[in-house]
């Protein structure tokens, strides 16, 4: 029977929010970043092991107490120098059946809650093929010219903005990873193989921290 697993890129620098620590180190309301989302993780009832790829001179990790996560979370120093790299050394480190199911999620997303990861499970489980927590375009979207002036409105119809988990059989995901090493998701590496993802409603409260002012409105989340 196929088991679930997560599996949390983490080799990163995060040059955009301006630190020298890397951004999932970064205090988020009194955590570091990283630890709001394998604490989600691993309080889990579906999953069974929380991978963690770390870069491997990563000396931040080991600093902190990771004890609240109990016998789940597995540290793994094989990080690459991109996302798609990362996971795809981590699915060889793991060494997972084929067939188990892999939540991939951003470090980044530290406001990920247990009815997100519910939700995602229970409809993609199932599935041929597995899909993403995404969410509906609701801005309007503007084109940019050269200097930084509207060139065009684009349609938002039918546009999606890519969450994460993102929940894959392992066995399919390695072998799109394999194929296509420049994607900056993991469902582009399945879509690369001629597949079609499934998009499951998740919410704005999963957004990706990404710049310094991204920080307050996360704590905000987390406090509430």
């Amino acid at each position: 029977m196929s088991e679930f697993y997560a599996l949390v890129p983490a080799a990163g620098s995060g040059s955009r929010m301006g630190s020298e620590l890397p951004k999932q180190y970064l205090e988020l309301a009194g955590h570091p970043m990283l630890y709001h989302a394998l604490t989600t993780l691993s309080a889990c009832t579906h999953i069974t092991t929380v991978f963690v790829v770390l870069a491997p001179d990563d000396d931040f990790f080991k600093r902190y107490d990771w004890s609240h996560c109990g016998n789940k979370l597995e540290p793994l120093y094989c990080g690459g120098a991109t996302r798609a790299e990362s996971v795809a050394n981590g699915l060889l480190a793991s060494e997972l059946d084929v067939d188990d199911w892999v939540l991939v999620h951003d470090a980044a997303r530290p406001c990920l809650t247990q009815t997100h990861l519910d939700k995602l499970i229970t409809e993609l489980r199932d599935d041929a093929v597995g899909g993403i927590l995404a969410v509906p375009v609701a801005d309007t979207l503007k084109r940019a010219d050269a200097q930084q002036r509207i060139a065009c409105t684009e349609s938002r119809e039918g546009l999606w903005q890519a969450q994460t988990p993102q929940m894959f059989r392992a066995g399919l995901l390695a072998q799109g990873l394999q194929q296509c090493r420049n994607v900056t998701d993991e469902a582009s590496a399945i879509e690369a193989l001629g597949l079609y993802p499934k998009l499951v409603a998740g919410d704005s409260s999963n957004f990706k921290v990404t710049y310094p002012q991204d920080i307050l409105l996360a704590e905000l989340l987390l406090n509430a």
